[in-house]
Formats: C-alpha cells, sequence, structure tokens
C-alpha cells in the first residue's frame, strides 16, 4: 500500500511487520488499544544511513518536516533524583527545555539524556526511538502539534525503518500527556 504521507510505495500494518520491530515496540503494537486501530499503524522500511532527520528529508522530500516527528528523551533532576522522560515535537521544531518542559516536570534542571540511558532503558537504537513501547514509568510528553498532524512519520525503534502513526493516536499512548508549546521553532 501506498504509504498516507511520503514517497514509501511499500506501507504495511505495523502488526504484519512485528519482526523488523525491536522487541518493546512489537509488544505495544501486540497489546496495542483505543480510538486508533493498530492497523493504522504503518511500517515503512528506511535506509538506516539516513535516520537522522536533516539527512532524512533531504532524502524523501523537505515536505516531511511539516509532518515528521523526533522522540527526544530527557533527564530530569530535582532533589538528587533523575527520571526519563521522553518528548514528541514536530522535526521543525525542538524542545522547549528550559521553559514548559522543565516548569511541567517540577525539575529544577532537565537536560538531554545520555545516548547508554535512552537505548539501555528504552530498548531502542539510537536515531530510531519512539514513543510506542517505551517504560511504563516514563511519561511522555507530546507536543499539541503533533497530535494536531494527521499522519506523522516517526522513528520504529530502529535506525531502518519508521513509523507511520495518525496524529491522534500519540494521544492514547500510555503515560502520554499533550503539552501545548513543547515545540518551539528552531532559532535559525
Amino acid at each position: 500500500m501506498r504509504a498516507p504521507i511520503g514517497d514509501f510505495d511499500d506501507a504495511r500494518p505495523a502488526p504484519d511487520c512485528l519482526d523488523l520491530l525491536t522487541e518493546p515496540v512489537a509488544a505495544a503494537v501486540r497489546a496495542w488499544t483505543g480510538a486508533v486501530p493498530a492497523d493504522q499503524l504503518l511500517y515503512v522500511d528506511t535506509d538506516p544511513g539516513i535516520a537522522d532527520t536533516a539527512v532524512f528529508v533531504e532524502h524523501h522530500g523537505r515536505e516531511l518536516l511539516d509532518t515528521s516527528a523526533n522522540c527526544v528523551i530527557v533527564a530530569a533532576k530535582r532533589g538528587g533524583e533523575a527520571r526519563l522522560a521522553a518528548c514528541v515535537v514536530r522535526s521543525a521544531t525542538r524542545v522547549d527545555v528550559n521553559g514548559v518542559l522543565r516548569k511541567h516536570l517540577g525539575a529544577r534542571r532537565v537536560s538531554f539524556a545520555s545516548m547508554d540511558a535512552a537505548t539501555g532503558e528504552s530498548g531502542m537504537e539510537y536515531g530510531g526511538i519512539t514513543p510506542v513501547g517505551l517504560p511504563a514509568s516514563w511519561p511522555v510528553l507530546v507536543d499539541a502539534a503533533v497530535v494536531d498532524t494527521p499522519w506523522v512519520l516517526i522513528g520504529s525503534g530502529r535506525r531502518r525503518g519508521k513509523l507511520i502513526v495518525p496524529g491522534k493516536a500519540f494521544a492514547q499512548l500510555r503515560g502520554a500527556e499533550v503539552l501545548e508549546g513543547l515545540g518551539v521553532p528552531v532559532a535559525g
């Protein structure tokens, strides 16, 4: 089937591609419930060498900047204790770490999680982390603009492959909270 966004000719329902997903993502797809049916989560095969957003959109079309999102893992620190959280923002924006995010998490300090922490605790590959299948203890903070996007391209848990998901599905993820202004325009 042709994907609803991008130039992908071979989009397949994610439940039919569980062997191509990391175990946490496959488990989340198998257990998927809610208003958006699991077969609307689509998998597209992509080249892992171009998984990073800037290179990916140069190859597959700059219009994907408006319909793709990044899942950024952060470490929020307060009182000597750190906890991880996921932030989902449109690719053309950045996470408002020192404003919306820090205030929402009630953290003294928020920084991007180390690659070892992000990959080790999520069970996903760096450059392919997705909010689908993250640990239950992590808040999943989703910018409202992502939820309002009809179809969103995001990582699949691996550098090879992407998921195309209805934006409203992000609001139904375990631990999801939708926040206005989490993603802010990139200064440039």
